[in-house]
């Protein structure tokens, strides 16, 4: 198992460059299966769960290649023998279920594996399954698996309410309702950049969908959508993610620039909170340069959808409160249970604590490196970004979490100037006896 050994006595100095969008590449991955050919996706990052659900999808019969050098990847869905995405593959990552959408739409039959994925929260698919009823799908559980078909001649189309809002079930409808034989309706919708995205994607290959960026969704279905060469958008996370770090981590005053990002996709709350806190920002077409003052002020964070504050850049911004000269929160609206990074950062000396689903932050603490454990994708992030500014060395341990959604950060952020790296360890080894100084 690997880990990533940050020493603290290191200023990051950029630059960063932001990578392509993991929350984007799987939807469009899961788009091609309905296209009546090859199709192509650039700027894919090459990640764990893009190589998971790669797996996935051979599964089923459709051949796919992926050029992590060049981030292109290509899906040849002609033959789709198999409408099935198998518990050993599914378990892995939540993402997965969009194949219950994708095969519905294509093969009008689908036996999918109830999902797995990060060990925090709960995520029901139930949302997904009420949906696809409601657009006219037969559905039934059994032994851990989804087993779904349609009427023949394919889904009838109807109208279905999210509630709560939900980004996932809100593209697996999406995916089952752009060939159906009538019009559907997806109401309280997500419209997060992501989502708009594959929209668009899913427009170009011939899906009739209005309302995209809105809270309401308009299908009206179509009998088959062409294949394609679609491009991957920029990761929103990934850039509030290395903005945070350069607000917390760089030398004061001294300007750290990140490119290629998409700033519009971090949403109005999250650019107003952070400027709050008192860093300078300027926002260029695809650079972003990051300046950090002497001090930070605290401002209390509450998560929302789009264009909310992002849940999955929550456990960053409590890191970053633990460097300020006050005390405030972070209230996650989305997960209730979203606060295992917690404990970890306690290990390094941040005072926190948690009561229900906000977490209160009292800054100017100094940390501690120490051994840490990631417990999810987003938390394994934030102990590294705290490892930055410990004194001394961290171990964050676990980082197959980090795998998931970051793209050789250690390479990145060791090119910017953090002194980083990754090594193998034995999770299951002796712990070595130490002397205790009298």
């Amino acid at each position: 198992m690997d880990k990533l050994v940050v020493h603290g006595d290191s200023s990051l100095t950029g630059p960063l460059t932001v990578g392509g969008s993991k929350n984007t590449a799987l939807p469009l991955m899961a788009a091609t299966l309905l296209g009546d050919g090859p199709s192509t996706i650039t700027n894919v990052p090459d990640l764990r769960d893009v190589r998971t659900f790669s797996k996935v999808i051979r599964y089923g019969g459709p051949s796919v290649t992926f050029d992590p050098k060049a981030h292109t990847l290509s899906v040849d869905a002609t033959a789709l023998e198999t409408p099935v995405a198998p518990y050993e593959m599914v378990k892995k990552m939540r993402a997965s279920f969009y194949m219950l959408g994708a095969l519905l739409g294509r093969c009008g039959r689908a036996k999918v594996s109830l999902p797995g994925g990060c060990a925090w929260g709960p995520r029901p698919v139930d949302l997904h399954i009420k949906g696809m009823r409601a657009f006219g799908a037969d559905i039934e559980l059994d032994e851990g698996y989804v087993h779904a078909s349609t009427p023949p001649g394919g889904l009838e189309g109807g109208t279905f309410r999210l509630d709560p809002v939900s980004v996932g079930a809100t593209i697996n409808l999406l995916l089952a309702a752009v060939t159906a034989r009538g019009p559907s309706k997806i109401e309280n919708a997500a419209a997060e950049p992501d989502v708009v995205a594959f929209g668009r994607a899913l427009q170009e290959m011939g899906a009739q969908i209005d309302g995209l960026g809105t809270r309401t969704l308009e299908v009206q279905g179509v009998d088959r959508l062409r294949s394609g060469t679609f491009r991957n958008t920029p990761d929103r996370i990934e850039l509030g993610t290395f903005l945070l770090m350069a607000a917390t981590a760089s030398p004061p005053g001294t300007p750290v620039k990140i490119r290629k990002g998409t700033h519009e996709h971090l949403g109005p709350v999250f650019k107003d909170k952070l400027a709050a806190t008192g860093v300078d920002v300027s926002y260029d077409d695809e650079t972003v340069t990051v300046t950090r003052p002497d001090t930070l002020r605290p401002v209390s964070i509450e998560t929302a959808p789009f264009p909310g504050f992002a849940t999955d850049l929550q456990a960053q911004w409590t890191v970053l409160l633990g460097t300020t000269d006050g005390t405030a929160t972070v209230t996650d609206t989305i997960y209730d249970d979203r606060f295992k990074h917690v404990p970890e950062l306690q290990r390094l000396g941040m005072e926190i604590g948690v009561d229900g689903n906000t977490a209160t932050v009292r800054g100017g603490t100094p940390l501690q490196g120490a051994k840490v454990m990631s417990t999810d994708l987003r938390a394994s992030v934030s102990l590294v970004m705290a490892g930055m500014i410990a004194e001394g060395r961290t171990d964050v341990l676990r980082v197959y979490h980090l795998d998931r959604g970051y793209e050789a950060l250690e390479d990145k952020l060791g090119a910017a100037g953090v002194s980083i790296h990754r090594e193998a360890y034995d999770e299951f080894a002796e712990p070595e006896r130490e002397s205790v100084a009298e």
